[in-house]
């Protein structure tokens, strides 16, 4: 089966890399975007099109404003990814350590491997958008002296020598990738038989006690709270969305403890119900 997904990055990215993980053994076509907006912009354009979107990472945190473009765009959620993050250094195939007076990469990354970058303090750090773009810039435009940090699997993509991997600071560092389809095409990618996982987000009247009502519920109902993050409500001092993940055993008791939040909310929206792998 063939999937057509859009991502922010390039080939080598790892959003490229999560996608072709998650849609492992089907053929996956990549409608590659430069910012976040423009995944959502190419999925309301093309109600066929399939998204993958980072959400958070176990170290930077959540990525909020994805959260608020998710909502807004009306997509649903249908399978997530965790991929581990594991950065590598890499040059031109003809230079060597000695070579390099320049290593480019995204913020996150450069800051993920803040403990190698330390031993090599003549190494100018340069900011770059992405960090597969970093290895692709550095390749056409044979930039001599300049590294880049990103996937190993860029290297082979752009034709670059890895010189060591695994240079991040903290091994334990995940990101965690939801996979988006339009309402209408979601029904067929799922099977609700199989879903253990719920995304939601809703309002809550600005009343002491509201919130904690709101997990009593789930509680009675044995659903396991597995994320909460809180986002202001623009224009309304002190009043928030609040963007939850429940897992779940009993797809039914799931399906009553919504019911029972409901009139405890406003403007509860479900964001997808999916499989957790």
């Amino acid at each position: 089966m063939k999937h057509r997904v859009a991502i922010q990055g390039i080939k080598g990215s790892f959003h490229d890399i999560a996608a072709h993980r998650y849609f492992e053994g089907e053929e996956v076509e990549l409608v590659c975007c430069d910012t976040f907006e423009q995944v959502f912009d190419e999925m309301s354009r093309d109600p066929q099109l399939l998204a993958l979107v980072a959400i958070e990472n176990t170290i930077a945190g959540s990525l909020l404003h994805n959260y608020e473009l998710l909502r807004e765009s009306g997509a649903t959620i249908i399978g997530e990814h965790k991929l581990h993050i594991s950065h590598s250094i890499m040059c031109l195939p003809d230079e060597d350590w000695d070579d390099l007076k320049e290593v480019n990469s995204h913020p996150v990354a450069l800051m993920q491997c803040l403990d190698f970058l330390n031993k090599h303090r003549h190494l100018k750090k340069v900011e770059v958008s992405d960090t597969a773009g970093a290895a692709a810039d550095i390749s056409r435009g044979q930039l001599h002296g300049h590294a880049a940090i990103c996937h190993k699997d860029a290297a082979e993509i752009y034709g670059m020598k890895v010189l060591q991997e695994g240079i991040e600071t903290n091994k334990h560092n995940f990101t965690r990738f939801l996979v988006l389809a339009n309402p209408q095409q979601a029904i067929g990618l799922r099977n609700l038989q199989d879903v253990n996982k719920s995304s939601l987000v809703f309002t809550l009247p600005h009343e002491e006690g509201s919130l904690s009502a709101i997990l009593s519920v789930l509680s009675f109902y044995k659903l396991n709270l597995t994320k909460i993050q809180s986002l202001p409500i623009i224009g309304k001092e002190w009043q928030y969305m609040f963007y939850i993940d429940l897992s779940f055993s009993d797809f039914t008791r799931y399906r009553q403890a919504i019911n029972a939040i409901s009139p405890l909310t406003s403007n509860l929206k479900l964001l997808g119900e999916y499989h957790e792998k």
